[in-house]
């Protein structure tokens, strides 16, 4: 969840605490079927990602041509664990956005950088397990994305979690959310597991 533009050139930062997994091929309908339990947004986006020079603990990338978002890694707090279900790598994240004048779509990406489009069914969850539900500014809230991914010609999909609001309540606010989304398993006994589990910056490394 990336901060509203405000007046200012730049938005505040946010606290973010994130796991997700990334499958290699297309997204099945039995998996879009298993995530349409939930009411969910859908958007179309590239966003591009800067590979070269290499950053390490940062995630630079210019978010569907308007913004460039910009994170910090501050570590990991631990894994989570859904018993039976999913297991993966919890990140904590710093991020800031910075207003953009949309980019020149040209055919190739800019010397190292990586373009990435996204196709992505989100569902908002807060207080943290009611879906769609409206936040009050201090309760934490938790995103759920199932996300169709095509770059340099390949599919992939991936599954992310993204809890954000107050820093002492985003652990048990993910760790809900996972726990209400996994209550139904994945289609075909499938277990995301830490193999799986990186961020986008990691996985295009």
């Amino acid at each position: 969840m990336t901060a509203e533009p405000s007046q200012s050139p730049v938005t505040e930062a946010v606290r973010s605490l994130e796991v997700r997994w990334i499958f290699p091929g297309q997204l099945e309908a039995e998996v879009a079927g298993w995530f349409g339990r939930f009411p969910a947004a859908t958007e179309s986006r590239e966003d591009t990602y800067l590979l070269d020079p290499q950053l390490p603990g940062m995630s630079v990338k210019i978010r569907g041509g308007g913004a460039l978002e910009v994170k910090v890694y501050r570590g990991s707090p631990g894994i989570l664990e859904v018993a039976g279900r999913a297991r993966g790598r919890l990140e904590s994240w710093q991020k800031w956005s910075f207003p953009l004048s949309p980019l020149r779509q040209d055919s190739a990406d800019p010397a190292g950088w990586r373009a990435v489009r996204k196709r992505r069914r989100i569902s908002r969850f807060s207080g943290p397990i009611v879906a769609r539900t409206p936040g009050l500014g201090g309760e934490p809230r938790c995103e759920v994305e199932l996300t169709e991914v095509r770059t340099r010609g390949q599919d992939w999909w991936a599954l992310g979690f993204e809890a954000t609001g107050p820093a002492d309540l985003l652990r048990s606010a993910l760790e809900a959310t996972a726990a209400l989304v996994f209550a139904q398993a994945l289609p075909g006994g499938m277990q995301p597991g830490p193999d799986e589990s990186r961020s986008y910056a990691e996985w295009l490394g």
